[in-house]
């Protein structure tokens, strides 16, 4: 499926882009293992989120789709799951995989996972290390490292694990299984991940503590169904930011973003670029930091992005890349090696598509260095399969002389089936 957007538009209007992809997960993970009824409104209907319904439903949990994105479910607790009478297939959703290890490793009874072409090659072992340590039998292609895994769970132990990456679906695997073993599992990490796991488990009675980069779960809590608002990703609206930072003459509301500071970095560097950036009516909802994005259209210039602020911006830099390229002067991105593990390897994805508009751009080892300023022209990108990749071309675009067609639109499914829809709603 194709996909064509036109240079030279300004952007005007308020929009609220789709749920926290990340939020909507965890949602319906941690209120099957809740007792009784959880409902969520403003659930992502993204293919990735989808997944894990259908991975919960295939273990006994009754789960309806109502209008508005609403999502109910009843949860049978943390022995209340049942075995699946089939593989669970996660689609494109590592999220799904690598946080469903976790919770099947303290399940009694046998599954097998696994997902779609690039599923199958992204690191499985930075979740089946710990998991096995734990007391889970996991297997799976080279010694566990890929998936299809086949998991026996049962009783499990706990540990304190010092991850070697910053990574919230390996932190939250292992918290997740910590549920299931009797004392505290603690996870340490070199730089804070993103938090979600953390703040929903407490929101639904867990007993949680966070001291620094260091996060600990007692196992065998009373878990209760809530209601959970879900707030609109902050990784959706990252293209909008964009977008209405680099068109001249634009200017965007967007609503009741999540604003939670694990990952707000991309906030921060568009600031530090000179984007005027405002942030209205903020708030707390479902034990999530929650605002309003005003973004102005402004004069951007490069600027150097590393070290601590990475984990809390890795989904954005494939849309950051295109603010790099519209920026006066030069951008390097570092310590960002974290993208080659992702849908694609986004270092060499974004290299690749974003050269196509006359961009100069290096690809780094760990990150990107772009020589922005350049007037960009139109071009025929391909989303190579990964939703953030099409969308960030289609954010160049916007900026480029002519127009711009993206092959592979059917990706966007994953995060944000109705970009297209809200892009045409507020170009003028």
């Amino acid at each position: 499926m194709k996909y064509s957007v036109s240079g030279g538009v300004k952007l005007r209007g308020t929009i609220a882009v789709p749920g926290d992809k990340s939020i909507s997960h965890r949602a319906v993970m941690i209120g099957s293992l809740a007792e009784g009824p959880t409902r969520i409104e403003n659930f992502l209907m993204g293919a990735d989120c989808l997944s894990t319904i259908r991975c919960f439903r295939a273990m006994g949990i009754e789960i309806s789709i109502e209008k508005d994105n609403i999502v109910t479910l009843v949860g049978k607790g943390l022995r209340g799951l049942q075995e699946p009478g089939d593989i669970l297939d996660v689609g494109n959703s590592g999220t799904t995989i690598r946080l469903m290890t976790g919770i099947l490793s303290g399940q009694p009874f046998f599954s097998s996972v696994t997902g779609d072409e690039s599923i199958r090659k992204r690191p499985m072992d930075r979740v089946t290390i710990p998991l096995t340590r734990m007391g889970a039998h996991i297997w799976g292609r080279e010694n566990g490292r890929l998936a299809p895994l086949a998991i026996k769970g049962g009783e499990l132990y706990p540990i304190d694990f010092v991850s070697p990456v910053a990574s919230a679906q390996v932190k939250s695997a292992v918290l997740l299984a910590g549920l299931f073993a009797s004392g505290q599992t603690r996870v340490e990490e070199p730089v804070k991940s993103r938090d979600h796991t953390e703040r929903m488990l407490r929101y639904f009675g867990a007993d949680i503590e966070v001291e620094g980069n260091r996060t600990t779960v007692t196992g065998f809590p009373e878990l209760t169904g809530r209601e959970v608002r879900v707030p609109g990703d902050i990784s959706s609206a990252a293209f909008f930011i964009v977008a209405g930072l680099t068109t001249p003459g634009s200017e965007l509301m967007l609503r009741e973003v999540g604003l939670n500071p694990t990952r707000d970095g991309i906030i921060d560097v568009l600031r530090q670029m000179g984007g005027r950036i405002e942030i209205l009516n903020e708030r707390e909802v479902s034990g999530e930091p929650v605002g309003d994005i005003l973004v102005k259209s402004s004069l951007l210039r490069g600027v150097e992005i590393d070290g601590a602020i990475i984990p809390r911006l890795i989904d954005e830099i494939p849309v950051l890349a295109v603010a790099a390229a519209v920026a006066d002067g030069e951008t390097v991105i570092r310590d960002a090696a974290e993208l080659k593990v992702k849908e694609t390897n986004r270092i060499a994805t974004v290299t690749m598509e974003l050269a196509k508009f006359g961009v100069e751009v290096d690809e780094l080892p760990d990150g990107l260095r772009i020589k922005g300023g350049r007037k960009l022209q139109a071009a025929f990108c391909d989303s190579h399969g990964d939703h953030r990749i099409a969308m960030a071309m289609a954010v160049a675009g916007l900026v480029a002389e002519g127009e711009t067609t993206i092959d592979g639109w059917e990706a966007t499914d994953v995060s944000f089936p109705n970009f297209g829809e809200l892009l045409e709603k507020i170009a003028r």
